[in-house]
């Protein structure tokens, strides 16, 4: 067995107090979001989402948070895929951010619901062609023989809506993620990390510090 029992970081950046947290996790999320944002990272939108197959088994990937408001944080994937089987079972779903350059995340859970067509293809016709055709030629999350297969199927496309708008698929769009609980992570030296919690209770959110 490798050991990595000996890898350690303390952290010190910084200190997250309920008091002064907003009284909105939203806004607190938006405050926190734009400082990392304006710290140039490679991927400010990275976030993982989290699912539960059928047999109760979750899972996780890495997506691109494409936007968020009072309603919640939207993303958007193919919907034959295993996310989107999973959350047409259970539309449920967790988003976690790691800003390990700030000793930050952001655990987000909450209900799921889809967006509407017309937002989808807002988003989908200002994504670049070649991704707009990707859509198109990616079955995704099924089985593939082999790379060229994928690259036949995306210049099979690509020769189909040769000189014309490429339709939005009726198998891919946008859901929105409704937080109904988000906690906010600040880390702390000796491992006495700052932890906010929010929950919503008769429509109102709570906050309280939690435990490290």
């Amino acid at each position: 067995m490798l050991n990595l029992a000996d890898i350690r970081k303390e952290y010190t950046q910084g200190r997250l107090d309920e008091q002064t947290c907003a009284d909105h996790p939203l806004m607190q999320f938006h405050a926190w979001f734009e400082q990392y944002r304006e710290s140039n990272p490679p991927e400010p939108t990275i976030m993982t989402v989290a699912t539960v197959d059928a047999s109760g088994c979750p899972w996780q990937r890495i997506l691109l948070l494409k936007g968020y408001d009072d309603e919640g944080f939207i993303f958007f994937t193919n919907f034959e895929s295993n996310k989107g089987q999973h959350l047409n079972d259970n539309a449920q779903a967790s988003l976690h951010f790691f800003w390990i350059e700030m000793e930050r995340q952001i655990q987000i859970q909450g209900t799921v619901e889809k967006i509407s067509r017309e937002e989808a293809e807002r988003y989908f016709h200002s994504r670049p062609r070649e991704s707009q055709l990707g859509a198109w030629a990616s079955a995704q999350s099924r089985p593939l023989d082999n790379r060229q297969q994928l690259e036949d199927q995306f210049a099979q496309v690509s020769q189909q809506y040769e000189g014309q708008e490429v339709p939005l698929p009726d198998y891919w769009g946008g859901y929105r993620v409704k937080p109904q609980r988000m906690e906010f992570w600040q880390g702390g030296a000796h491992r006495l990390h700052d932890r906010v919690e929010y929950q919503q209770h008769d429509g109102q959110w709570q906050k309280q510090r939690l435990n490290p």
